[in-house]
């Protein structure tokens, strides 16, 4: 469909579990079944292929620069891509390290253990799915059981969230088909099926900024990661061109997903962020992901607007008069 310029698809039921079985069938010809180390690799040094969520992009790219800065001999070839290709890649061993929002399933961590891997997860950070909408647009309001409703078709236009609004439907985007955004809210409202008419995907996260703020009627859905950053030029950019919504879990508590309403759990769309190995022994990967748990990994988590998961953090309530 085309639709202000981009292309759009309809939100349709992925084979996702039918994905697993074929998995499982793809994995029985992994391309280093013992895990054995190569000789020039060390935690610090080698070259490794990662799997990143796209949903991560400007995260991981500071943290791959940084961590290839101080460690010169370590070189981290990185492909952004959705939930679904990212855990592809880690099952068939084109990887060995991924980032996803999920840990892997008792049967996805059975496949790898009849292959002699046992997957090691490592959560780093706490994140947020951000709704955004059009700067034209009067509404910034929303309940989570409203968005659940809308996700259901009970609700389909502007009006019937703000009787102030406009009678415009909504047209919900996503980053894409496959990715993690789409299963969070199919296992949060309990979704079965296809999601409605008005549901679409894009490609990527920066495609539903851009679909939104030329398309007044969109409400769009994003990791937070994409405009959290205040100190980073892409954030800035996208912030000055769109809207944040806040998101209520009655009508009088409303938050957006700042990082104190992510730490405390006052925002109601959180979500983790894990790195997962399946390395058999300690190798680039393992050294990566132990630097990003760490102390400078943190501090970059910490900086990017996300919540570190490994360090103490202290919220502070400021009161004004």
């Amino acid at each position: 469909m085309i639709k202000g310029g981009y292309f759009m698809k309809r939100i349709i039921l992925h084979p996702f579990f039918l994905s697993i079985a074929m998995l499982i069938l793809v994995a029985t010809s992994c391309r280093n079944p013992m895990g054995v180390q190569p000789l020039d690799e060390t935690p610090t040094r080698g070259n490794i292929k990662m799997s990143i969520d796209e949903s991560f992009q400007l995260l991981f790219d500071t943290q791959v620069y940084t961590f290839e800065s101080l460690y010169p001999n370590a070189k981290i070839a990185v492909k952004y891509k959705p939930e679904i290709d990212v855990l592809a890649d880690l099952m068939n061993d084109s990887v060995r390290t991924v980032v996803l929002t999920r840990d892997l399933t008792k049967q996805e961590k059975d496949i790898l253990f009849a292959q002699k891997f046992v997957a090691r997860t490592t959560k780093v950070a706490h994140d947020a799915l951000a709704l955004i909408v059009n700067k034209a647009n009067p509404d910034t309001l929303i309940l989570d059981f409203q968005f659940g409703d809308i996700f259901r078709g009970k609700i389909t236009s502007w009006k019937q969230l703000n009787s102030k609004s406009p009678e415009k439907p909504i047209t919900i985007v996503f980053d894409n088909n496959k990715s993690g955004n789409v299963r969070y809210f199919r296992e949060k409202f309990d979704l079965k099926g296809n999601f409605p008419s008005n549901c679409f995907a894009v490609k990527t996260n920066e495609e539903v900024i851009n679909y939104v703020k030329n398309n007044p009627s969109a409400l769009g859905i994003i990791s937070v990661n994409w405009i959290s950053d205040t100190h980073d030029s892409v954030s800035e950019k996208f912030l000055e061109s769109v809207k944040i919504v806040e998101v209520g879990t009655d009508p009088m508590n409303y938050c957006k997903p700042y990082q104190g309403y992510i730490a405390e759990g006052s925002y109601p769309f959180c979500r983790d962020v894990y790195m997962i190995s399946r390395e058999s022994f300690s190798g680039l990967g393992t050294g990566f992901a132990s630097f990003v748990a760490g102390d400078q990994g943190q501090r970059i988590i910490l900086k990017s607007g996300l919540v570190p998961a490994t360090m103490p953090i202290r919220l502070i309530q400021i009161k004004k008069d």
